[in-house]
């Protein structure tokens, strides 16, 4: 937890395993979904939620039927102009996290 300027920096891992109870077919979709109202739940200020494109395309790098059961990101909370950012962390950084 680091604060600059108005700016919290947190690291989450997000379960993703809700998502496979549903349909095959549009998993990846109500991933993305599900990681927006996670961010949402968390950062009950934040009127704008920002997800970075690098974390779509990792949900959706395995297509839409098999999206990764768990992500790790890091949520940069703007209290300012409230506004939360969802960044991909690298993935070595996330084995180490996991363990």
């Amino acid at each position: 937890m680091s604060e600059e300027k108005g700016v919290v920096k947190r690291i989450h891992i997000i379960p993703l395993k809700r998502v496979y109870w549903g349909r095959r077919t549009n998993r990846a979709d109500r991933a993305i979904r599900f990681i927006r109202k996670y961010v949402k739940r968390h950062y009950k200020e934040a009127e704008r939620i920002i997800i970075d494109p690098k974390v779509n395309e990792y949900v959706w790098s395995r297509s839409r039927e098999k999206p990764p059961r768990r992500i790790a990101v890091e949520i940069r909370y703007d209290k300012e102009e409230k506004t939360a950012k969802v960044l991909l962390i690298r993935q070595s950084k996330v084995k180490t996290l996991i363990r």
